[in-house]
């Protein structure tokens, strides 16, 4: 199980961060031979006959890599490895006979994007590289990649397609560009994308609220921890809904409140002609808008949340100032768990996302999957992709699996990020949840294996051993936690998916980063109240006339082509 928490401060920059290989320097092909099936090691048993065997004599992978302030921590509790060196690199070499090599290493996002970017302009990229979707468009636009579709279908084993195919055709949609697989998905969840509304029940106990279950219901519990003095310290210091600067995202974010309108504005939807549009365009987003220029006015919001990033929202949470916020299904293990230490009699609790008439409110959910694993035309071993696929995806979920030893061994969470490919199971943390609720109902949670296992003894230590400090473990996976929402989320098709998962359009490349920037300024110049609730209509507009009418254009035709 990944702590999603650890994906902090925002899912796009999660995944900027993940370890990216690089290029190796020589151009002439590398004519290592694997061994014959007989010598084949056990980590590919199910690789099948083509797949089986290491490289010998052994290759080597240049990579660049990235690493941050929470991947150096899981560094200190593994004694003896590090970034270069670490059970991840010597298992690659042992079972398959790669060897990696880093030219250089970024710390943050930042550092790392501006390498990768200077990388990209110049032509010079690695053999091996992890992009976005728009660099991927990039190298395809340089002729810099070669067509991964054979490769994939002769390397790729069994358990590999079955998890990297869990989520649909959508990931390779948006990996594909003039009908060629380019990049290969490193797998991650959309439904994981899904948007609770988080709420302090131990508040709701004090002020004798009950759980809410309509947007009215919420409202009202908003402005109770707002003006009710719920933590008791006699002083006008609590917030009612906790929102950061950016808007949307993982943690404290609005998405969730505009779904409880029916209103979808980060992803596209299906209008009622038929035609995909854009979700921040459309005029429920209007109605969302007002109410929140409301609950803001009226003293909800942290009056200063429009310059708060996530780590100063963070810290209001934390400091148990906050009763009410939208966001992922990892908030129990970040910030929340910070709130449970500083205060035990902290709760928080996933509810389903409410909405605001009869209609259910359905979460909108991005595709997961945001980095793709692209090969330059002239690598060496290019197949070398496929079994690095193969061998991580076996030892964590397959016959035989190694859970505890390379994924989460002890409290090192993230040790999985040493490796340099990293796809997982989009539907692994729901199925840990269902095996557990089915484990617990038959008395034999003695029999749990991998990932499920580890949850239940995390579980456990909570409410059994008393161990406040996994108290998230709980909130997330026990039988009231948020899989529990997950789960009804997916037996009741509550999710409102992105009607557009192809790779990026042409202009949508060019004038993405301008209309988000404009929907961002407007949506919050109206939530606070400089702009008049109206003004969303001169930002449709405005949206079109900057590029959102070609975009949609060209969307719609991909769509009607079948793309």
């Amino acid at each position: 199980m990944k702590r999603l928490g650890k994906m902090i401060p925002a899912m796009s920059l999660a995944a900027a961060i993940m370890l990216t290989s690089a290029c190796g320097n020589s151009t002439q092909p590398n004519h290592a031979k694997p061994q014959s099936s007989s010598e084949a090691t056990n980590g590919e048993q199910q690789t099948g006959e083509v797949n089986k065997g290491k490289y010998d004599p052994a290759i080597t992978i240049s990579l660049v890599g990235a690493t941050e302030d929470t991947l150096e921590g899981v560094l200190a509790k593994l004694k003896g490895e590090t970034f270069e060196q670490n059970r991840w690199s010597k298992l690659y070499q042992d079972e398959l006979g790669i060897q990696f090599k880093y030219n250089w290493i970024a710390k943050g996002t930042d550092q790392y994007k501006q390498k990768m970017n200077v990388s990209l302009a110049s032509g010079e990229v690695p053999e091996f590289i992890q992009v976005d979707a728009t660099e991927l468009k990039q190298l395809q636009e340089a002729d810099l990649i070669m067509d991964l579709g054979a490769l994939y279908e002769e390397y790729a084993a069994p358990l590999t397609k079955k998890v990297l195919q869990q989520d649909g055709d959508a990931p390779f949609k948006a990996a594909t560009i003039d009908g060629k697989l380019l990049g290969i998905p490193n797998i991650r969840s959309s439904i994981d994308m899904a948007q609770f509304a988080w709420v302090r029940t131990d508040w709701l106990e004090k002020l004798g609220l009950p759980e809410p279950k309509t947007m009215q219901d919420l409202l009202v519990i908003i402005e109770a921890f707002a003006k009710q003095d719920p933590d008791g310290n006699q002083k006008d210091d609590t917030v009612g809904l906790l929102v950061q600067k950016d808007l949307f995202g993982g943690f404290a974010s609005l998405e969730g409140f505009f779904n409880g309108y029916h209103a979808y504005p980060t992803i596209w939807v299906e209008d009622e002609n038929g035609q995909i549009v854009h979700g921040s365009t459309r005029t429920e987003v209007k109605t969302a808008l007002a109410e929140l220029q409301r609950l803001y006015k009226e003293g909800m919001f942290d009056q200063e949340f429009g310059v708060k990033d996530w780590g100063k929202t963070a810290e209001t949470a934390s400091a148990g100032k906050a009763g009410v916020t939208f966001g992922q299904q990892w908030l129990s293990a970040w910030p929340f768990q910070s709130n449970h230490d500083n205060d035990v009699k902290a709760v928080w609790k996933g509810f389903p996302l409410m909405s605001a008439d009869q209609e259910p409110a359905l979460s909108e959910i991005s595709l997961g999957t945001t980095q793709y694993w692209a090969v330059r035309k002239d690598a060496a071993n290019p197949e070398a992709l496929f079994k690095m696929f193969n061998l991580y995806i076996e030892k964590n979920w397959g016959e035989t699996a190694e859970f505890d030893t390379y994924y989460l061994p002890g409290d090192a969470e993230g040790t999985w990020k040493l490796s340099p490919v990293t796809p997982e199971p989009p539907n692994k943390n729901l199925d840990a949840f269902l095996a557990i609720q089915e484990a617990t109902k038959n008395g034999t949670l003695d029999q749990l294996k991998g990932e499920a296992k580890v949850i239940a003894e995390k579980i456990a230590d909570y409410e059994k051993n008393g161990n406040e400090g996994s108290w998230s473990w709980s909130a997330g996976y026990g039988a009231d936690g948020v899989y529990s929402v997950m789960q009804q989320y997916k037996e009741k098709d509550l999710f409102k998916k992105n009607s557009f998962v192809s790779a990026p359009t042409p202009t949508m490349a060019d004038k993405s980063a301008t209309l988000s920037k404009l929907t961002n300024e407007t949506f919050m110049r109206i939530i606070l109240g400089d702009l008049d609730v109206a003004a969303f209509d001169k930002y449709v507009e405005d949206w079109n006339k900057l590029g959102g009418a070609q975009i949609t254009k060209e969307v719609n035709e991909l769509h009607k082509a079948g793309n």
